[in-house]
């Protein structure tokens, strides 16, 4: 299959969807296939995550690897025929993938909460179906946030009951992942005030995705524009996502520890390209009156420390992950609050070590690992901008509120 090369020189403009793969997904046994394949797809997934970023070339084939690997079913609950793993093994998986190329890691990220959403709100005969979608290899995009709200939480798309259908109106921006979606799930509100998930088909009429996504980070996640002009959504597609901060539940940390698997991630590659460079490139000190880069004690402290730190960030999300699984078996104020302030911790840990690692790239490696021929910057501004979902100083906010006051975290999908 060609891949299609976006020409950034002329205008943004409506893009077609693109095929489904011919074959049903593979559906995973356990936690320990899960890894392996995604160690087993990442070294594809990165042997073009440079030439994609710096042409801005839509990476189809390596997301069609993917989620037709079965790593995008892997939290589908084991009574409805998935593998059920371990949150801590999922993101984990979303590590992997996004160390090889960060964007083709977070596309999926809205797509596995999503699939955790449906668990908690959906009635059975909705989690049948969508659950057979998603095991078939049906992959979710996303048409959650708008440009210009006074608030992420506010939407102006609404839809309006029309007997078996609903109609869905309204404009959506960040759209991550609904370019290259088989469906688009999108927030939108009833008569009510209360926000759903309406899951589109992405050839839907009316449904128009725009490629004009221009961030200098995260450039092929491909987080564009959708315009909703009177779609038709089924009501066995209209998922009841405010369920799910109705009452406490996991979905919120869900969303939140997939985005601790990208930056950490991030981080990975980083410092893996740091050593790299430094072992074959970097040029030693000129006071330093050594032979080799990699003797310097300076930058040999300076990789243990970014080493140590992104160890600990990885205990923390693997932590998180475990406390999810928790809150997921029983939804309590107490565990699901564990969960979200385990999670804070491990996001607050995983963006600083994203953005430390990424700056101490070019410090370690010197003037020459600027150069365009190796593109290192992309960690630099994939970090900077996936970071930026949500800010980590409102997590140490809500991490002492919690400790000092005992004030739980508020239940939506950025807590």
């Amino acid at each position: 299959m060609t891949i299609p090369k976006v020409d950034t020189s002329t205008a943004a403009k409506a893009v077609p969807a693109v095929p489904r793969p011919g074959a049903p997904a593979r559906v995973l046994k356990d936690d320990a296939e899960a890894i392996a394949v995604a160690e087993a797809l990442a070294p594809g997934i990165a042997a073009g995550a440079a030439a994609r970023d710096r042409d801005r070339i839509w990476p189809l084939a390596e997301l069609d690897a993917f989620s037709q690997s079965g790593l995008w079913s892997i939290n589908v609950p084991k009574a409805f025929g998935g593998p059920e793993v371990s949150y801590a093994t999922l993101v984990r998986v979303v590590e992997i993938i996004s160390a090889a190329d960060s964007s083709v890691g977070q596309i999926s990220q809205n797509h596995l909460g999503v699939v955790a959403a449906i668990r908690t709100v959906s009635d059975e005969a909705q989690k049948a179906r969508l659950f057979a979608e998603v095991l078939a290899g049906t992959r979710y995009g996303n048409a959650f946030s708008e440009f210009g709200s006074k608030r992420a939480v506010d939407f102006e798309t609404r839809f309006v009951d029309a007997g078996d259908h609903v109609i869905v109106k309204g404009r959506k921006f960040y759209a991550t992942g609904a370019l290259l979606a088989h469906k688009v799930p999108i927030v939108a509100l009833d008569e009510e005030g209360r926000a759903w998930y309406a899951i589109a088909d992405r050839n839907a009429p009316g449904l128009t995705v725009i490629d004009d996504w221009s961030s200098f980070g995260q450039r092929t996640t491909l987080s564009g524009t959708v315009i909703l002009d009177d779609v038709k959504v089924p009501k066995t597609h209209l998922v009841p996502g405010y369920k799910g901060y109705e009452t406490p539940s996991a979905d919120g940390a869900i969303f939140q520890i997939i985005q601790v698997g990208v930056d950490n991630g991030i981080a990975k590659a980083a410092i893996e390209e740091t050593v790299r460079f430094v072992r074959t490139r970097t040029r030693p000190w000129v006071d330093s009156g050594l032979d080799h880069a990699w003797e310097d004690p300076y930058t040999i402290q300076a990789v243990g420390a970014l080493t140590l730190r992104l160890h600990a960030a990885e205990a923390l999300q693997e932590k998180a992950g475990l406390a999810v699984d928790a809150a997921v078996a029983n939804p309590t104020p107490e565990t699901v609050a564990h969960a979200q302030i385990v999670t804070a911790e491990a996001k607050i840990l995983s963006t600083e070590i994203a953005i430390e690692a990424t700056n101490k790239l070019f410090e370690l490696a010197g003037t020459r690992s600027t150069l365009a021929e190796h593109n290192l910057d992309r960690h630099w501004r994939n970090a900077r901008v996936h970071t930026l979902h949500d800010p980590v100083r409102w997590k140490y906010a809500i991490l002492g509120n919690y400790a000092l006051n005992d004030v739980k975290p508020p239940l939506h999908a950025w807590s």
